[in-house]
């Protein structure tokens, strides 16, 4: 008999998902004991990155539960068929469960050959969004009228035992054995401070979902809140916004200003003009000849786009003070910049604040980990010790350094920088852009497909990790699609940065 290889977690791939708020996917057709292993032990290390370990043995169960439930029904549905029986008839449906057990079991192999054959599939799907845990369990194959009743009395039935010991002795009902899991399975939420609330099962576009939505443990999230507390302390020590930028931004905001002040500013300050015509003459920009004075640039990029491009002068000139290794996070911010500008412009054409708001939101949409990378070493000793002396785990404060939660501490320090809402909204909701307020989702969701291009175009981030709604904002519905236009900004990224 052939060993199975063990499959191997890509931890990588597991925090790059949290961090982004995107969903894990892992699809199985059969569902053999390594796959089954590989599944625990992925919702191991996603729990462990969100320092939910006290969760693990008791979800661990639900998960096995779960996908064991939906591989049967799955062969529940290839039996019926080969016995010709109607699984949505009442009589057909007792009568084939009958033998189902005592058949299926004596050759189970068979029935998951043709099981594969027929596309039926158990997929687990993990996403950590809003603070929430979704795990999702999907299969192929819809209840039927009398599953759904039969799922829903033991949901019902579970309320009436206080403990594991009580239902197991109180509880007969082997004809699927389903029943007596799905009632241990909310006993074992009940255990983590969950109800019967926190699961659902519904069936939806051909598919049955089975759904487990757990709020992060009130412990971890009051650690983040205090971690995160300190560190946006610690933006009062960040260097003030430059004088000049904000002296132009308030001419700028000012409806009685006349651009030929503005211009005449903008000129006095022979760094800032350099610095404003590089920016506004890059290939992001793509414009049909090069720009030469300033007042040219405001009639190429509008009174909005120029605010937008001296914000982001003014957050680089701040950060270029401050110590740190920031290259690569400002290649990152860059890359997703050009990639959101040119997304807005072929794809929000009549929304002109929409493009001219994109670049600048897409260069700063990750400034909470340009903060976490620019902290003084002592200043981060001190939280550290601070969550030391407070209990908190050392992990969970070296999680938040890698980058959790950094869209919060971002938009923290837009605001103290007085950058309008617009920038500090998508700061904070670029991973999760559907929540983002009304004015400013598009933008979000513009800003998000750049930021998640990066990552798929290095292998980090799948096509399916992708949201639908979002893609369909941008008339992307397969692949193909998707990558062509990610070759497309990539070469022409790389054009002008050669």
């Amino acid at each position: 008999m052939a060993v199975q290889k063990k499959i191997e977690v890509d931890s990588a791939k597991v925090e790059t998902a949290i961090k982004a708020g995107i969903p894990l996917s892992i699809t199985t057709y059969t569902l053999p004991h390594e796959m089954e292993i590989y599944m625990n032990e992925v919702l191991t290390t996603f729990l462990a990155n969100l320092d939910q370990n006290h969760m693990t043995e008791y979800l661990t169960y639900c998960l096995n539960e779960l996908i064991t439930n939906a591989k049967k029904a799955n062969t529940k549905r290839i039996y019926f068929k080969q016995k010709k029986l109607d699984i949505t008839n009442q009589k057909d449906y007792e009568l084939g469960m009958k033998t189902f057990k005592e058949d299926t079991l004596n050759d189970i192999n068979y029935y998951l050959g043709l099981q594969k054959k027929a596309g039926l599939y158990v997929k687990l799907i993990l996403q950590f969004r809003n603070n929430k845990i979704k795990i999702e369990v999907r299969n192929n194959s819809e209840l039927t009228v009398f599953e759904y009743k039969r799922i829903h009395d033991k949901l019902s039935r579970s309320q009436q035992y206080t403990s594991v010991e009580q239902a197991l002795t109180q509880i007969l009902d082997d004809s699927e054995g389903a029943g007596l899991g799905i009632v241990i399975m909310i006993l074992m939420l009940q255990k983590i401070g969950l109800t019967e609330e926190n699961f659902q099962t519904l069936c939806e576009n051909g598919e049955t979902i089975t759904r487990i939505i757990l709020p992060l443990s009130e412990k971890t999230q009051a650690s983040i809140n205090m971690i995160s507390d300190e560190f946006v302390k610690l933006i009062e020590k960040l260097p003030q916004f430059p004088e000049n930028i904000t002296t132009i931004n308030r001419l700028l905001s000012d409806p009685n200003s006349k651009m030929s002040d503005i211009a005449t500013q903008i000129s006095n300050d022979v760094s800032l003009t350099g610095e404003l015509l590089k920016m506004v003459n890059s290939a992001a920009f793509a414009l049909a000849s090069p720009c030469h004075s300033i007042s040219d640039a405001v009639k190429l990029v509008g009174f909005r786009g120029i605010k937008n491009l001296l914000f982001s002068i003014g957050s680089i000139q701040s950060f270029q003070q401050v110590p740190g290794d920031k290259v690569q996070l400002w290649e990152h911010a860059y890359q997703v910049a050009f990639y959101s500008y040119n997304i807005a412009r072929n794809f929000c054409g009549k929304e002109r604040s929409i493009i001219e708001d994109s670049y600048v939101c897409g260069l700063l949409h990750d400034m909470g980990k340009i903060i976490f990378a620019t902290s003084h070493p002592d200043i981060l000793g001190k939280v550290k010790k601070i969550c030391q002396e407070k209990g908190i785990p050392v992990e969970l404060f070296e999680k938040l350094v890698a980058g959790v939660n950094h869209a919060e501490i971002g938009a923290a320090v837009s605001e103290k920088w007085n950058f309008p809402d617009v920038i500090s909204n998508v700061i904070r909701f670029h991973h999760d852009p559907l929540s983002a307020p009304e004015e400013v989702r598009k933008l979000s969701c513009v800003i998000h497909v750049a930021d998640l291009l990066t990552y798929y175009q290095l292998n980090q981030v799948q096509f399916y990790q992708f949201d639908p709604e979002i893609l369909a904002m941008f008339r992307i519905t397969t692949e193909a699609q998707l990558n062509k236009i990610s070759t497309s900004l990539l070469e022409a990224f790389k054009k002008q940065e050669s």
